[in-house]
């Protein structure tokens, strides 16, 4: 049934909710994609001192990377809580503002044969800024997008979060992939890879314009005039657990196969930084192709029918993945085949996931609440997934170690999926 706070809103709403949600996050996962792309140029230039090797100076821009997505957390915390206070609209103004100003001020850093010491310093520093509106992107935009959403249509609605990541890594491996076909290796290195860096301004400064267009959602409006009581905090870090659990598996394998995979086929397989783009090109075209439908189709048969789905299916495809990437002798036709079909699988996990997490919290604490999980979840097993795969790799020798990580995760999460209801997707939003 249809409640007050399933209400449906003007269409003319709901689509500029879902522009301006979409575009605000496609400008985050750009650079997020563009940082683990260039992630070996990167280390060159920040994690590179004289005597350091460059798995070395490989783990430490992971490090660095990581240490973005912990602060995710502390973004999510900081900024949920002034959204579920004030408003969504302004709290997604402020995000999208912090985020383009730190990630253009990256291309316009000092190198360490510039600076020293201090270059990784600036750069760490740059990344915990970004971590910090990152983490307060994801649960504003779903909120956004949900809260906007017409009745029966949230896990289409939601899933245009996960599109946008999509769009987010295509639009940076595209970016990467021309200048790396148009620029020499050397002028890449040297001033190339500061390009996608700097193009953040511009994008950002569109999103920032469509946020400033907004109104604040109905759902948020009304809950902040009934002055509705927040769910015990035991109830709430509960759920937030509960929901972390349910899209590790998600986050672990979106990462591995749709960021970290450049730079493994470089290090571990001695791919050319143009195959390895490609590649990821491919995988990123699987992800976006099957998103969208699998947000729409969780709002017909579940979200859980749909997620436990993909997550069964990483399990079952991630070594044959790594198996035929390693083989010299398979055509590459079958290797773009199989990373497309890997992309495709994570794109059901992705596509009803956020709805999944916004039906799981009230409105008064639903921005903190959905923001927390996906940042608790993302620290720990995106952002950790490039140090933890690159320096296993290098200590055990071990090329197998990617599809071991995407698959314990995600059987891990098909447990907690179950907990799902199959008709949570047919409740209305309190």
């Amino acid at each position: 049934m249809t409640t007050s706070a399933d209400r449906a809103v003007p269409p003319v709403r709901s689509r500029r909710a879902l522009v301006a949600g979409s575009v605000g996050n496609f400008v985050e996962w750009y650079e997020f994609g563009v940082y683990g792309y260039f992630a070996t140029v990167i280390a060159a230039n920040f994690f590179t001192p004289e005597g350091g090797g460059d798995a070395e100076a490989l783990v430490k821009t992971y490090a660095s990377f990581a240490l973005a997505f912990f602060f995710r957390p502390v973004g999510a915390a900081l900024f949920g809580r002034l959204g579920d206070r004030i408003g969504r609209r302004p709290t997604l103004i402020l995000v999208v503002s912090v985020m383009t100003l730190a990630t253009t001020a990256i291309g316009l850093l000092p190198t360490y044969a510039t600076a020293g010491a201090l270059a990784p310093w600036l750069l760490t520093l740059l990344r915990i800024v970004q971590g910090l509106s990152a983490g307060g992107e994801f649960g504003g935009a779903v909120a956004l997008m949900t809260e906007f959403a017409p009745p029966g249509r949230r896990g289409l609605y939601g899933s245009w979060q996960s599109f946008t990541v999509a769009l987010g890594l295509l639009g940076g491996a595209g970016v990467a992939a021309l200048l790396a076909t148009v620029l020499t290796e050397a002028a890449l290195n040297d001033w190339g890879w500061r390009v996608p860096f700097l193009l953040t301004l511009p994008l950002g400064a569109v999103a920032l314009w469509l946020r400033l267009r907004l109104e604040e959602t109905p759902g948020f409006t009304r809950a902040a005039a009934r002055a509705e009581p927040a769910p015990p905090a035991g109830e709430l870090v509960r759920a937030i657990l509960l929901g972390a659990g349910r899209i590790m598996g998600w986050a672990a394998a979106g990462y591995t196969f749709l960021v970290v995979l450049p730079s493994y086929l470089q290090s571990a397989l001695n791919a050319s930084f143009r195959q390895a783009l490609i590649a990821t090109v491919l995988a990123n075209l699987g992800f976006a192709a099957s998103i969208v439908p699998a947000g729409a189709l969780s709002d017909r048969v579940g979200r859980r029918a749909v997620m436990v789905t993909g997550a069964v299916l990483v399990v079952v495809v991630s070594l044959p993945l790594i198996d035929v990437l390693q083989d010299p002798g398979a055509p590459a036709a079958l290797k773009g085949l199989a990373v497309f079909g890997a992309g495709a699988v994570v794109g059901l996990l992705a596509g009803p996931g956020p709805a999944m997490l916004a039906e799981m919290f009230p409105t008064r604490v639903r921005y903190t609440g959905l923001g927390l999980a996906y940042a608790l979840s993302n620290a720990v097993f995106s952002g950790c997934a490039g140090l933890i795969v690159t320096e296993l790799v290098e200590r055990t020798g071990d090329v197998d170690v990617p599809a071991y990580y995407a698959a314990a995760t995600c059987a891990v999460s098909v447990l907690a999926l179950l907990t799902l209801r199959p008709d949570d997707h047919r409740r209305p939003m309190s």
